[in-house]
């Protein structure tokens, strides 16, 4: 008569147990309801959005904290809603084991403001409008003239390396978008225009216009400036 192998038996018993036990605890685990949302901004400058804006539209989007169970919840829709969300770059959304659906929010960057006849409005790096927010304003440049959201992409690298660049960010105030495509600038501290042409050759451009200012700002005579044209590569040309 064959001995019966305990060992084995033993082995099962505890596998079947795991198995009742993972079964049991996932269960209970989906069936727990949402009692928390927790936002979390992974910036605190230029707080475009509030906690509550954010907190409305999951809310919107899936019922309430308090009427929703784990395994309903859609993460993938609900970060897909705030992704679309004009002042969101990226949203990340996920829930824990204690009931609470985390959520981490990374706003855009307005680079300009254009303001038009009609409408008002922000555009990051990529070109993409943001709309105007009641919590902040950026300080940003004034973009006026002949631009729109369908036709501003060629003014993007001039408008990011202003923004990107310490001193242009500090020193030009607005531009203004010439019907032939040509951009006039205005600076923060003195009266002349600076006539930037075409948004090409960008770099140089500004590095020829920061060698002029730094070296006319030791001439009083900068205050005498109507105009500073860049639109000749090699060389800054000036009129009083």
């Amino acid at each position: 008569m064959r001995r019966i192998n305990w060992h084995t038996i033993r082995l099962l018993l505890i596998i079947f147990t795991m198995i009742f036990l993972y079964s049991f605890s996932s269960k209970r685990n989906s069936q727990r309801k949402i009692n928390k949302i927790e936002i979390k901004f992974e910036s605190n400058e230029n707080m475009f959005l509030t906690h509550e804006m954010v907190n409305n539209l999951l809310i919107q989007n899936f019922g309430g904290a308090s009427t929703i169970q784990k395994d309903k919840l859609d993460l993938n829709t609900l970060e897909a809603v705030l992704d679309d969300h004009e002042m969101i770059e990226k949203a990340q959304v996920f829930s824990t084991v204690d009931g609470f659906l985390n959520t981490r929010i990374t706003q855009k960057t307005p680079i300009v403001r254009v303001i038009t006849d009609t409408d008002s409005y922000y555009l990051d790096s990529k070109g993409d409008r943001m709309s105007l927010s009641e919590n902040f304003s950026a300080r940003v440049p004034l973009v006026v003239g002949a631009i729109s959201e369908e036709n501003c992409k060629p003014f993007l690298k001039l408008f990011n390396e202003i923004n990107k660049d310490d001193f242009l960010s500090k020193n030009i105030t607005a531009a203004e978008i010439m019907p032939s495509g040509n951009v006039v600038l205005t600076n923060r501290s003195y009266d002349y225009k600076i006539i930037f042409g075409k948004p090409k050759n960008v770099e140089r451009k500004f590095k020829n216009y920061k060698a002029f200012y730094h070296h006319a700002i030791r001439d009083t005579l900068i205050k005498n400036y109507k105009e500073v044209n860049l639109m000749f590569i090699q060389q800054v040309v000036c009129k009083k």
